[in-house]
């Protein structure tokens, strides 16, 4: 009974600074914008009747998917080498990926700016090795948005996958190949099966919260980067259309709801 009192403290902040404004803001997402405050539908019919925030939900979508895909092409190769074919070096490699997390987000951002800006340093670098002539035009597109983003969360994906694999035992591996398998098989019916808890994991830290970021979308990506976060941004900060974008918040928040349901069934049936 004492153990369950221990916990009290740590329950009441979670609900003073979590539950209880989700709350506040589920009864705001329900009242119209009147001067009488009255229960109402008509943010979220609003929303769906209006093809603009379906496409931009849409694109939302889109790009934490190729986010989350890029960055498991990237932290796959990189997690097996760190976990089977490097030894002393893995911890140097492991801080030098967490190393962005002690870094502001903005200046992360603001980072990839100046690089990817034109006449930076990075269309520079592509004219002097003949791969691009004249103005690079990556800045403010998708592709600058989604450059940011990898950047930001793919060391998830990598530190997950890495601990996956990390406990693989090796004997496993060489009893495939001293029984005559090859290593894509010995990849496909060993190797993957046994980090899938660890990519299932990586998907839910990167897709998710992919979904609602807006930073990188706005500094980056501009106003071809306009994605659902930037959309409730601006409704609370600049439109101060404070009940129609808590309705917004509510429909990404069972957006992402419905990610953690999909990948989190989706990693148990793979395990069985």
């Amino acid at each position: 009974m004492q153990k369950k009192w221990l916990t009290l403290p740590g329950l009441s902040v979670l609900f003073v600074f979590a539950v209880a404004p989700l709350f506040i803001m589920l009864f705001y997402s329900f009242q119209s914008d009147n001067p009488v405050m009255e229960f109402t539908l008509e943010n979220y019919k609003h929303f769906f009747e209006k093809s603009f925030y379906l496409t931009l939900t849409w694109n939302t979508i889109k790009n934490s998917f190729y986010v989350t895909l890029i960055s498991l092409a990237i932290s796959y190769p990189l997690a097996y080498i760190m976990a089977k074919k490097l030894k002393g070096a893995r911890n140097i490699i492991l801080v030098l990926i967490i190393i962005p997390f002690f870094t502001n987000q903005l200046v992360r951002v603001y980072s990839w700016l100046i690089f990817l800006q034109d006449g930076g340093i990075f269309e520079n670098l592509l004219s002097s090795l003949g791969i691009v002539h004249g103005v690079l035009g990556i800045l403010y597109t998708r592709t600058a948005v989604i450059i940011g983003l990898v950047h930001a969360f793919f060391p998830y994906m990598v530190i997950t996958i890495y601990l996956a694999l990390e406990k693989l035992d090796n004997a496993l591996l060489e009893a495939s190949a001293s029984l005559g398998a090859s290593g894509f098989e010995t990849f496909r019916k060993i190797t993957l099966p046994m980090s899938w808890p660890g990519i299932v994991s990586g998907f839910l830290l990167v897709f998710v919260p992919c979904l609602g970021t807006f930073v990188e979308p706005r500094i980056l990506g501009g106003v071809n980067g306009t994605v659902i976060g930037t959309v409730i941004e601006d409704q609370f900060f600049e439109i101060y259309g404070w009940n129609f974008g808590a309705a917004i918040a509510f429909i990404l928040l069972a957006m992402v709801l419905v990610s953690i349901q999909i990948f989190t069934r989706l990693g148990k049936e793979r395990a069985v």
